[in-house]
């Protein structure tokens, strides 16, 4: 089967050209012109051409004390195809005392079958043992060779230093890399107490309990057993300046430090949290949403490479998930996202934040190659594969829970106007999206052994 995206701009990380798109199979075969005869023809004067997006944090149908998340790998991924958005990278965990590899047989059979868009896993990790260091080993040789660890939500996942720094030396030794969640979890604990027994207990009170300065701290903590463990470090989600002061410090003095943020924390903030009743647990994540002075920030490290990933950390519970509770504690962390990442990092191209590379830099580029995919995924170049959006940038569009994708019965985005809409969406050749509507083939997603990334 020989596809022509014809007309389009084709736009990389690295390069912007008026240029055709041949399609063989299921892989790019040129980028040019003068291609002769084709079976189909994808016409694309007036759009921009871009690789899929790779979104390196989901978390579909994950099983928090307080719930389910409400996407699961059909439904995410058909909304994540929908948002121009290609492969995922989820989070695959594991119980107390239960081998590695069956925890992430479970997510695989979940996916399985199930997921639209192609997909790989990091596995994080509940606890460090023997064992667990041990069998380390057998998840790096199939192809899941990153590893996420916790300075929060003690009793839950969260880890001690020494548990920390003995999980790093053995990542170092595989070849792999860390991911880390950098908030200090056990000053966290104590404000959380503190504020529920003094009735502070709405949902900003969830921000202000896990201030901007115990992520900074624990950000600068975590690239410093980094180092001293001789291995590269990812901090995810990072949401604050003083969380992004302490990557720029392990830089300066030579750390192998990485770092993504999300669209909430761009484009989202404290005040939030403010809404009355339920509309403000809707936006209740962890990090939490920060004072919008942050915001600049995080735009500035983006724009300079200090921020290297967007990603989502889609996470989505319903309405009524969370409403069931009346204490900030007790509201499920997570927001939903997927489906508007590529186009709300657009808007920051409209806006002067992003230039059109990087915009496709940090929503497709990097993340591939930093977590082992490049050049097969996020790029469009002979012999990578056809995972390929035909983006309109002058669309205008509303979102709106009542048009987007995911099982979720809110957008944390409602009544935003935007400009754009990946109106054809291609995997490995196959068109997922046409005219802006699914039309995918469920369990079509096939999953991606990761080779270490560079940084390892």
């Amino acid at each position: 089967m020989r596809t022509l995206i014809a007309g389009g701009t084709v736009v990389t990380a690295t390069d912007t050209v008026r240029a055709d798109v041949l399609v063989v199979g299921e892989q790019v075969a040129a980028v040019g012109s003068d291609f002769g005869p084709v079976d189909r023809t994808v016409p694309a004067t007036g759009r921009y051409v871009i690789p899929g997006g790779v979104d390196v944090h989901t978390h579909m149908g994950l099983v928090t004390p307080t719930g389910v998340s409400c996407d699961d790998f059909a439904t995410g991924t058909e909304a994540a195809a929908c948002g121009g958005t290609t492969t995922i990278v989820d989070y695959a965990g594991h119980e107390y005392g239960e081998p590695l590899a069956a925890g992430l047989e479970r997510w695989m059979a979940q996916a399985e079958g199930r997921a639209h868009v192609d997909y790989g896993f990091h596995m994080m990790l509940r606890e460090v043992d023997d064992r667990v260091l041990k069998e380390m080993a057998g998840l790096v040789a199939d192809g899941v060779t990153s590893f996420k660890l916790f300075m929060a939500y003690p009793g839950i996942y969260m880890v001690d230093d020494r548990s920390l720094f003995r999980a790093m030396t053995r990542s170092a030794d595989l070849g792999a890399l860390i991911v880390m969640h950098a908030e200090n979890g056990g000053p966290i604990d104590v404000l959380v107490e503190r504020f529920v027994a003094a009735g502070r207990t709405s949902p900003v009170e969830h921000a202000h309990s896990r201030p901007a300065g115990l992520e900074g701290e624990a950000t600068a903590r975590a690239i410093t057993l980094a180092e001293l463990a001789g291995v590269p470090v990812h901090i995810a989600h990072l949401s604050s300046a003083d969380a992004l002061a302490a990557v720029r410090a392990g830089r300066d003095r030579g750390a192998t430090v990485h770092a993504e943020t999300c669209p909430q924390y761009l484009l989202l903030s404290e005040d939030d949290l403010r809404r009355p009743g339920v509309d403000g647990a809707k936006y209740v994540c962890s990090p939490p949403l920060r004072p919008a002075g942050h915001q600049e920030e995080l735009w500035r490290g983006l724009r300079l490479g200090d921020l290297e990933v967007v990603a989502t950390d889609h996470c989505p519970f319903t309405v009524a998930q969370k409403a069931a509770a009346d204490q900030f504690p007790g509201i499920p962390n997570g927001l939903p996202g997927v489906e508007e990442r590529v186009t709300l990092l657009h808007e920051g191209v409209l806006r002067g934040e992003l230039g059109l590379n990087r915009w496709v830099e940090v929503t497709a580029t990097a993340p591939a190659r930093l977590f082992g995919l490049y050049p097969r995924k996020g790029t469009i170049a002979p012999g990578s594969d056809a995972d390929l959006v035909v983006f309109a940038p002058s669309h205008e569009r509303t979102l709106s829970a009542a048009t987007h994708h995911s099982a979720v019965d809110y957008s944390c985005y409602e009544g935003l106007r935007v400009h754009g809409l990946p109106e054809v969406v291609m995997q490995r050749g196959h068109v997922l999206v046409e005219g802006g509507r699914f039309c995918g083939t469920p369990g079509a997603g096939r999953y991606l052994p990761r080779q270490p990334g560079p940084a390892a």
